[in-house]
């Protein structure tokens, strides 16, 4: 390490949203960090910054995140905290970052990816098709919303918007007779009492990027690139190369329903990307592999692929 490291005098400031499932991450960052650099947890600062999204009045108007702002509401106050100097490094969900950065901050530190499953929660059934016609289903995600609709056009949907714990409550209140969750974030928050059956991707394919955590840092922040480095996942790295080049082609925003995972084999990388309509009425997809170093090209060929199989009917409703 060439520049001087952090000292508990003069800590290293890791910033993050003040959500449970945030700071559990952004601890897991300073864990690594600590061990990485044999330093005291006390030589890095965590430093809660409230976003947007974060807002109670927003969660509590049930809308889709799309009216709301997208994705941008979770990152925006961050990133602004990280040009300007307030924190040194941001630590996000990346399921949850828009595929292009701002000027002056680059995004290129991912920790050990953890299991990308969705999880069905409900204190009455373990499965979808255990769902009764017409049953209450909560979410927030367009994506499931969405893909949940294709299988069981007979469900009612309702928004159900807040982090874990929020939408547990609801559910617990009887709002809804199920919800979905991210098998990591309850992993990472220990929560294994949930009620929750992991969904096969061959069932309901996940958010692009979902159960792993990214470091964002200044472009020109050479002592950070340098620190962040030790602590990269490469394998995680190139799912997320060939994902986000998916979704980026796709000009994915909080619009419209993508979903997309890659896996990794030796040197050969498999990427399964789906586009559906809102409604469920209508998806695409596709499944394909290549080398590894291969993977952004096949995200950027599978999406120019589903808009051509698509056409622009398929988009009509945006």
């Amino acid at each position: 390490m060439t520049a001087p490291l952090p000292t508990p005098a003069a800590p290293l400031r890791i910033g993050t949203r003040g959500s449970p499932l945030a700071l559990a991450q952004a601890h897991e960052t300073r864990r690594r960090l600590a061990e990485a650099f044999d330093l005291p947890e006390e030589a890095f600062e965590i430093v809660v910054i409230k976003t947007t999204g974060d807002d109670a009045s927003l969660i509590a108007r049930d809308k889709p995140l799309k009216e709301l702002g997208g994705k941008g509401l979770f990152t925006k106050e961050i990133e602004e905290a990280l040009l300007a100097g307030r924190i040194d490094i941001a630590v996000h969900s990346m399921k949850d970052m828009p595929v292009d950065q701002p000027a002056g901050l680059i995004l290129d530190c991912f920790l050990p990816r953890e299991d990308v499953r969705d999880a069905f929660v409900s204190p009455s059934a373990s499965a979808i098709s255990e769902l009764a016609e017409g049953a209450v289903v909560g979410t927030s995600s367009l994506r499931r919303r969405a893909q949940l609709l294709n299988r069981r056009p007979d469900l009612r949907v309702v928004e159900f918007r807040g982090n874990v714990q929020t939408r547990l409550r609801k559910l617990s209140e009887g709002v809804a007779e199920c919800t979905f969750l991210a098998m990591a974030g309850l992993n990472r928050l220990g929560m294994g009492d949930v009620p929750a059956t992991p969904i096969s991707p061959d069932d309901m394919l996940p958010a692009v990027a979902q159960g792993a955590i990214g470091i964002e840092r200044r472009a020109n922040d050479a002592r950070m690139a340098e620190m962040l480095a030790a602590i990269h996942d490469t394998p995680t790295g190139q799912r997320l190369a060939a994902e986000r080049a998916f979704l980026a082609a796709l000009d994915g925003s909080c619009e419209t329903p993508i979903a997309g995972t890659a896996e990794l084999d030796g040197v050969t990388l498999r990427l399964r990307g789906e586009v559906l309509r809102p409604d469920g009425s209508e998806s695409i997809a596709e499944d394909r592999s290549c080398l590894v170093e291969d993977g952004a090209e096949l995200g950027r060929e599978m999406a120019r692929d589903i808009l051509n199989r698509a056409g622009p009917s398929f988009f009509d409703w945006r």
